[in-house]
Parts: C-alpha cells; structure tokens; sequence
C-alpha cells in the first residue's frame, strides 16, 4: 500500500478531508496542513489515528482477554475498555501532532510503526499520574515476604498492575474470578475458586504492608482513585469468549461530551499559537471558538446526533457574544494554558 489510491481506499472510502490530510503528509507538509485547517484537518487525523489504534492495539487486546463482541468494533467496547482506547488514541494523536513536521510517504505506516511505544509510555505515565508503579515488579523485601510461591508472587504483581488502572469489577475491588482463572493455569489445579484467591490476596496484602509507607503510597492511594463501575454487570461477563448482554456505554450525552471535549482540546491548542504570536485574546477566542463550536465542522456533528437539535451554531455564536460568557471563556483558556505550561515544564 505505497501509492496514493491503495492507502486512501484502505483507510479513506472516499473521505476528501483524509486524502488531503494523506496527500500532505506525503509532501512534507502536513504540520502547515493541520494549522491552516484545525478543525477538519485534525479530526481527519483523530479519525485515522481511532481506526489504526483500534485495528492494532484495541483489537489484538481484546481477543486475548476473550472480549468478542469488544473485539468486533470501537462502538461496542464495554465502558473499561472504551476508556482504555480512547487514552490510547489520545496519546497517538498528541504524539502525531508534536511529529508533524517530515515527510511521510505512507503516515499510516509510519502511525503504525510508533503505536506500541507511544501507547506504552502513555500507559506508564497515567499509571503515575494515579499514584501507581510506572513499571511494576517485585522488590526483593517483597519476595521474601511471599517466599517462593510462584503464585503468590504472580498475585502481588497482579495487584501492583491493578491498582494502576481505571477498570473496576461489579462487585468488591479485585477481579478475582479472573485471577482464580489464571491460578489454574499457572498451577493445573482444578477447583481453586474465589474464595482461595481472596486468602491469597489477603496474604499478599499482608505482605505488603510489612512496609506501610510503601503500601500507602502504591497501594491504598491509587486504589482509592477508581471510580465506582458504570453498570451492575455480572463479574463473569467481563470475562467469557462468547457474546454477552450488556447496557451500551454510547449514549447521545455520552458522544456529545467525548466530541465537545475533543473539540474544546483543538480550540485551547489553536488559541495557545495564535497568543504565543501576539494575536489579541478576546479577538482570538471570539473567532476561534465561533470556527470550532459555531461555524465549523463540530457544530454540524454534534446538530446531526440524536435529541441534539439543530441550533448549535446559532446558540454557540450568540452565547460567546456575552460579555459575561465570553470574559469566563477567557479566563478558563489562559489557566489550561499557563497550568499545561508548568506542566511541560516540569
């Protein structure tokens, strides 16, 4: 797929705003592409970015944990994993964006070639936003607590892992139906049930706060960050290769809020060029948030969901016209921006 009319079949099915994007990347200019059109021109990219992340790293993850129906497309991710998808397409997209400058003869190629590192290193650093190991192993005090248990030393690696993400189970705080699963496997014996897991993770927890600070810090905090599950889902269902029931996590509240928050993301990022130039900043807010929300491509998206109406752009366009509105619009902007500058900074 090196020529122009194989990627834009495979990825595009027609999409001009995708084949623009592709043909400027292969010219080298797809960094000038992207600022002269922030709007289409990046959701083009976002869009690009979903279905190679989804195709090469949703997918793959999903068969392996058995989720089919997950496995089957982006729109019937259970809730753990849609949040889990949509980190990793963030950070695909952000690290494009911060790449943009070069040539790229084949960018889906190239995309692809970064995939595992990106979404990798963004899954470590979330991990140690919450508070959890970046990279979990067993320190050596810790084994000598556990002893040469294999599985309990697999256990506690298991808890170590856990405590760093969002996903949650529908009953209690340990997915211990699916670590009774891998007990049997690692050990070939059978009738080991939850309840024998939940003494062995009271046995590794014990071991672990051996070393209260330690067990404070990566341990009880980032564990006390997971929110509560979204639905009373049965605990087997996250779980089983075949289809399951499941309450859809894609409502029309919920795609509206994923694309105003993508969009808000492309305004503060437009806005933050144009100050960095000097450009007034009510002026810049008034037209860059009327292009976003108002005028632009985000306004028609959001009028053609379902129970949204169709006045998006003339509620958006009136609103920021208020004096009131628009002064918290500034104020709001000018602190993402100066909070993200510390932020890189640090």
């Amino acid at each position: 797929m090196d020529d122009e009319t194989s990627i834009t079949e495979y990825f595009d099915n027609g999409n001009e705003e995708e084949r623009a994007l592709l043909s400027a990347a292969r010219t080298g200019s797809l960094a000038e592409y992207l600022a002269a059109n922030p709007v289409k021109g990046r959701e083009a990219l976002y869009g690009l970015v979903a279905r190679l992340v989804f195709e090469n790293v949703t997918r793959p993850v999903e068969r392996r944990r058995g989720h089919s129906r997950c496995a089957a497309s982006a729109d019937k991710l259970l809730p753990d994993c849609h949040d889990a998808y949509q980190d990793d397409v963030e950070a695909v997209f952000q690290y494009v964006l911060r790449n943009s400058a070069g040539r790229f003869e084949n960018l889906s190629g190239w995309i692809i070639t970064r995939l595992k590192n990106v979404t990798i290193d963004a899954y470590r650093k979330r991990r140690g936003e919450r508070g959890a190991l970046q990279n979990p192993r067993l320190a050596i005090w810790l084994q000598t607590e556990l002893g040469d248990d294999p599985w309990l030393r697999q256990l506690a690696l298991n808890v170590l892992e856990w405590v760093g993400v969002t996903a949650t189970v529908s009953v209690g705080l340990w997915p211990m139906g699916a670590w009774a699963q891998q007990r049997a496997q690692l050990t070939r014996e059978p009738g080991y049930g939850e309840s024998e897991v939940a003494a062995d993770i009271e046995r590794v927890l014990r071991a672990m706060r051996t070393r209260p600070a330690w067990f404070e810090n990566f341990v009880e905090r980032p564990l006390g960050r997971k929110q509560a599950p979204l639905l009373p889902a049965r605990r087997e269902d996250w779980d089983r290769s075949e289809d399951v029931e499941y309450v859809t996590h894609s409502t029309a509240d919920t795609t509206v809020e994923a694309l105003l928050a993508h969009l808000a993301c492309t305004a503060v990022e437009v806005l933050e060029q144009r100050l960095r130039k000097g450009d007034d900043v009510r002026e810049a807010v008034i037209e860059v948030v009327s292009e976003v929300f108002g005028a632009g491509t985000g306004a028609e998206e959001i009028d053609r969901l379902p129970g949204t109406g169709s006045d998006a752009q003339d509620r958006i366009a009136s609103l920021i016209l208020e004096p009131d509105v628009l002064d918290r619009v500034i104020e709001t902007v000018l602190e993402i921006i100066r909070t993200k500058g510390e932020t890189e900074a640090e």
